[in-house]
């Protein structure tokens, strides 16, 4: 029983405890080591408004010092009173961007016209001046709606015990006039809390319904990706299986093909198996909820010899020349280089089929530069491109583009059509591609 005593004994004083520090920490942020949080209104105004309103502050500030400065003439010597005068007004001037240092300089002036009027009969039932009565109100009602709750206390708490409190002895200050001036007080600083507390809520309620929004927007995103992901399995990759076992079971149905005809259909497969494991990829990114995941490796500038090595055998003619360092380029290069060569290939073998292409891909310190091109000659026919092209070449100019590249699509010299792409690997384009790589992961 007494060991329980005990721990409820130690636990109660350990909580006053930390009551007593907490509360002398608040003290002490609103004596001067809370930072006070400048906010420029004035610069939000047009210049022409700039000037008017601050001829208005002075104007307000210096007839209030002038109303302090005759209440306190009479009872301090002159030059004495315009200080206490204006230690206690000119610091509203600080009441829209610093009311807490504004605060803490008014209520110096006020302690020290308490302290200056020992020895001298105070005006009835009020020693401080009026004006800065006004101005040190003004600042604790801002002081409050700028801080909130626990500097609010500090600042009641100081003000009632180094301003106020100290012209009971000082002074003669009657007590019912100090309850009367502390409640006061207090309500202004409980009002300007309250307005803080609600501005406080006001904004973690916007920060909620935006979040709700976003995980809105997130989950008819994943929704549409996984209605994406579903098609694209259940009837695109279905056909392409069947294309790809229709070309590996033609050469049973019908024996004694010849041997181009056999190449064919085997380049028909192994292009539709390759198309099926892309897609497969395709739909996994679809499907995957973490933006940071790891992802499978992109082809590169090393797989484009197996690309050439597919469309010969689907019978294209092309010349491959890769040259230059054997370093890797940055991730992103080199998918891009793989696509425009990809995307640059298939349109040649759309548009002009039968034609001979040649492809240089060249690896610098600086950059690589891709070259596709084809001489547009089909069954002894020279064929022209025309047109302003498809998706496929807005594409390859935006992989470019991202990357701080350049990228020339038009028809060659000698007939055909050229493709031509720098993409730089400097310090810069490395930084853009990792920007480019982390906005295609976010999309």
């Amino acid at each position: 029983m007494y060991d329980a005593m005990f721990r409820a004994l130690r636990r109660a004083l350990l909580g006053a405890l930390t009551r007593v520090v907490r509360f002398l920490r608040i003290l002490r942020d609103a004596a001067w080591a809370a930072p006070d949080r400048p906010v420029a209104v004035l610069s939000r105004l047009s210049p022409r408004l700039r000037i008017v309103a601050l001829v208005l502050a002075l104007a307000a500030v210096g007839g209030m010092a002038v109303s302090a400065n005759y209440q306190l003439n009479q009872l301090v010597p002159g030059s004495m009173a315009w200080a206490l005068a204006a230690l206690a007004v000119f610091p509203l001037l600080l009441a829209t961007s610093r009311p807490l240092a504004g605060w803490r300089m008014s209520g110096i002036g006020l302690s020290l016209t308490t302290f200056a009027e020992v020895g001298h009969a105070p005006t009835p039932f009020w020693p401080w001046p009026v004006g800065g009565c006004v101005a040190f109100l003004v600042l604790l009602f801002l002081t409050a709606q700028r801080y909130g709750r626990d500097i609010a206390v500090g600042v009641d708490v100081l003000t009632a015990g180094l301003v106020l409190l100290p012209a009971i002895p000082l002074v003669g200050l009657p007590p019912v006039v100090l309850a009367i001036a502390a409640v006061a007080v207090t309500l202004v600083l409980v009002l300007g809390e309250a307005i803080h507390s609600r501005r406080e809520a006001e904004r973690h309620l916007e920060q909620a319904e935006q979040q709700r929004r976003a995980g809105l927007a997130r989950q008819a995103v994943l929704e549409e990706r996984s209605r994406i992901a579903r098609e694209l399995h259940d009837v695109v990759a279905h056909h392409m299986s069947m294309i790809a076992i229709q070309a590996e079971a033609a050469p049973y149905k019908e024996p004694g093909l010849p041997e181009r005809t056999l190449a064919t259909f085997a380049a028909i497969r192994e292009a539709s198996t390759t198309a099926l494991t892309e897609m497969r990829r395709v739909i996994g990114l679809l499907r995957e909820d973490d933006a940071d995941v790891e992802r499978a490796p992109q082809p590169g500038i090393d797989s484009i010899p197996d690309m050439v090595r597919a469309a010969r055998q689907a019978g294209m003619q092309v010349d491959l020349t890769l040259t230059g360092l054997p370093e890797r380029p940055p991730t992103v290069v080199d998918v891009s280089v793989y696509r425009i060569v990809q995307e640059a290939l298939s349109n040649a073998g759309r548009h002009a089929p039968g034609a001979r292409v040649e492809i240089e891909v060249v690896r610098t310190s600086d950059a690589v530069r891709v070259v596709v091109a084809d001489d547009g000659q089909t069954n002894g026919q020279t064929v022209t491109p025309g047109g302003n092209g498809g998706h496929g070449l807005t594409g390859m100019r935006e992989r470019a583009a991202l990357l701080g590249g350049t990228l020339h699509a038009a028809p060659g010299e000698r007939g055909g059509f050229v493709v031509a792409a720098e993409l730089p690997l400097g310090e810069s384009a490395a930084e853009q591609a990792e920007q480019a790589e982390r906005a295609t992961d976010g999309r």
